[in-house]
């Protein structure tokens, strides 16, 4: 999965915890990309946009 140009930040939720972040790139029209801020340069998951939208909702219902 092309992810030229994926524009990083990290989850609101993610501070405070030593470090153990999750950065998304959501700014692609195809790919959302969720990567272990800790090791940049190592696995993204993907999503489908429409895949990530469900999950954020399914989440904040919880």
């Amino acid at each position: 999965m092309d992810l030229t140009g994926a524009i990083w930040r990290k989850s609101t939720r993610s501070s405070g915890n030593q470090g153990n972040c999750v950065e998304v790139a959501d700014n692609l029209a195809t790919v959302v990309g969720v990567r272990d801020s800790k090791d940049r340069q190592g696995p993204v998951l993907t999503f489908t946009p429409e895949t990530w939208r469900a999950f954020v909702a399914f989440a904040k219902q919880h």
